[in-house]
């Protein structure tokens, strides 16, 4: 894993330096680049393949090409073969190379015959062009900026900004459906004038013109026909073929493993195909009410694995500035786990195989079962549901849990009110900010500025798409396409590399993905058993009571803090608020969410999670503020405050 930047301009190129300088956290063991009279690339590099001779750039034989890339390529080996038997010559041992010979093969058309994570900028000098790439699933990230006849593009937006080349603002259309999804959709960010590629695009850039194009989308229309047995067989030996695939590497490899199903079969299998024991890293948390380190150890002690816990104090509020800072966007609880396990991870490996994508490819989620709690719901009259139903529901008591039964009642009669496609999008704003909440929190002058404003679109244009049949396979399809790659792969891929880590996620590899495509529904959600296929396979590897547990999330009290500790930070935060000062949010919305979270009328955790990311997002990117600085700003506003004597 590396961190890659670039210009296409015949001037400003001496920016190319504090850009790749910046990216040092992604490649901290070397740097290299490349200048000619039109282009300057930059290179940060981790070294995990060839490390004696897979410096970055790398050229072709002529030198007329020049690749720099970021991310592994698993099947480089059977690929190098092939190239090789029909006259190529290799310079190096490096995965990348095969990119290069692929592209004088194939051109734009060499990703698809890539099976890996990967995001790669490819220099032709003949030709006059600068091609992009990225993963099937956006495993990696890039983005870039067109002003002109100029190009910039880098793998973090920190990067592209230390440029001194852009003027930037945040962007108002991004803003607006961030609030509703979680995630910043499309190729969207939070910048202005700087975009993202989309998972599973190339990018061509020739004498100041874009062309962008998708290679490749998962099909669920055709569906497997075996029985059961048959099934989970293939799955099983896809598995174990991808997660030996996704070992490859010349320096020693270790697991994430949580407790859950999907990072304990990931590490079961990565000790079969290893025969040997690697390190495994576990983390727990003082303020979780439940412990998953048991479960963990049960995985580590079956196949002789060489197992680091640790049991971390979570100072969440203290750590959102470095996390915004490595994001570039506002921080999720979510990456909070994945930031502190990284940690420690990186004092023994660079590189871990992680569980993610098992939730997404086999329904391992409680709203996939939750919509059909729905429609049994909704066999209730409508006039039931509004006026009886909504009044009784508001008498549950909150908790102010992780998934407390006050936010899921009320979550199954607001949704009763939506069908299938509607439900889902509504579903994903309902614990965030909903159209409603939004026109009430975005002032006047700024929703007018807002010119992209269908968030519930950006789920409909995937639920509704011609290549799903299913209900449950348009969740899962969804998911795929918006959560997976603008949320949880981009969290993870930064919080692991502010550590310098390289994650690998068997389980969403794009070979898995079809394959999970074209099992039928009813295999992966049986009843209300989610990840049915997948326990069926993970049997013959754990023990029952793991597969079998409550699903157990990385969770933190957030509602309850700030409550009490945190409620007084909050309102001095909220009084000096960037986004009421420049207009954009209405300060009585604020404050309203604030007052009725504290007094207990209602719960707002995940919407004053976002307020709160978002004023630290806003001073550390235009107010030129540090982590530093904005950890001591922490500190005086958590600070108890002196009350001025009373002067008569």
């Amino acid at each position: 894993m590396c961190g890659i930047a670039g210009i296409i301009s015949r001037r400003h190129q001496d920016a190319i330096g504090p850009m790749t300088e910046v990216l040092a956290h992604r490649g901290p063991d070397g740097h290299g680049s490349y200048r000619d009279e039109r282009v300057a690339l930059g290179h940060r590099r981790l070294s995990i393949i060839d490390l004696e001779c897979g410096d970055q750039p790398i050229s072709d034989e002529t030198g007329t090409l020049q690749l720099i890339a970021n991310g592994e390529i698993y099947n480089f080996p059977q690929l190098r073969a092939q190239l090789e038997a029909a006259g190529h010559r290799f310079k190096t041992h490096a995965d990348i190379e095969v990119i290069l010979h692929l592209y004088q093969d194939h051109g734009r058309d060499c990703v698809r015959h890539l099976r890996g994570m990967f995001a790669f900028a490819l220099w032709d000098a003949a030709a006059g062009t600068l091609l992009l790439a990225k993963d099937h699933m956006g495993q990696k990230p890039l983005f870039f900026v067109v002003q002109g006849e100029e190009l910039l593009f880098a793998s973090e937006i920190k990067s592209l900004l230390a440029s001194g080349r852009i003027d930037t603002q945040p962007d108002l259309d991004a803003l607006w459906h961030y609030m509703s999804l979680r995630f910043i959709p499309d190729r969207y960010t939070l910048f202005e004038g700087i975009e993202k590629l989309p998972a599973a695009s190339t990018l061509l850039f020739r004498d100041g013109r874009v062309s962008i194009e998708s290679y490749w989308s998962p099909s669920y229309r055709d569906k497997l026909t075996g029985s059961e047995s048959e099934i989970a067989e293939e799955l099983e030996e896809l598995l174990l073929q991808t997660v030996k695939m996704h070992m490859l590497s010349d320096v020693p490899v270790g697991a994430f493993l949580s407790g859950g199903i999907d990072s304990s079969l990931v590490a079961a299998m990565m000790a079969k195909s290893s025969g040997a024991g690697f390190p495994t890293f576990s983390i727990g948390v003082k303020e979780q009410g439940f412990n998953e380190l048991p479960f963990a150890r049960m995985v580590s002690e079956r196949y002789g694995l060489e197992a680091h816990e640790r049991v971390v104090e979570a100072d969440l509020i203290h750590l959102m500035p470095s996390m915004i800072y490595h994001l570039d966007e506002p921080s999720d609880p979510f990456g909070v786990g994945i930031y502190l396990v990284s940690e420690v991870a990186s004092e023994q490996v660079k590189v871990v195989l992680t569980g993610d994508g098992g939730d997404e490819n086999f329904a391992g989620y409680d709203r996939f079962a939750g919509q059909r709690l729905v429609d049994a719901y909704c066999l209730l009259p409508e006039w039931v549901r509004r006026q009886v139903m909504s009044r009784l529901v508001k008498l549950v008591p909150e908790s102010f849990g992780y998934k407390s039964l006050a936010q899921k009642v009320a979550w199954v009669n607001a949704m009763s009110f939506h069908d299938h496609g509607g439900r889902y999008a509504h579903a994903m704003s309902f614990l965030r900010f909903t159209p409603e909440a939004k026109e009430g929190l975005f002032t006047g002058k700024a929703r007018e500025r807002i010119t992209d404003g269908d968030s519930v679109g950006k789920i409909l244009r995937y639920f509704d798409s011609t290549n799903v049949d299913e209900l449950v396979d348009r969740m899962l399809y969804t998911d795929l396409m918006t959560r997976m790659p603008d949320h949880l792969l981009s969290i993870v891929d930064r919080m692991a590399m502010a550590h310098s880590l390289e994650t690998r996620p068997p389980l969403i590899d794009y070979k898995v993905v079809e394959f999970a495509a074209s099992i039928p529904s009813s295999m992966k959600l049986q009843g209300r058993d989610l990840k049915h296929i997948l326990k069926v396979v993970a049997s013959r590897y754990l023990p029952r009571e793991l597969i079998y547990r409550q699903k157990q999330g990385f969770g933190f009290p957030l509602g309850i803090w700030m409550r009490t500790e945190l409620r007084d930070f909050m309102r001095r935060l909220f009084a000096q608020s960037r986004f009421v000062q420049h207009g954009l949010f209405e300060a009585a919305a604020m404050q309203r969410l604030l007052e009725e979270h504290v007094s207990g009328k209602a719960n707002h955790d995940y919407r004053l999670w976002m307020l709160i990311n978002l004023e630290f997002w806003y001073r550390l990117y235009f107010e030129n503020e540090t982590v530093d600085s904005l950890r001591d700003l922490t500190d005086e506003l958590m600070a108890p405050q002196r009350r001025e004597p009373l002067r008569i």
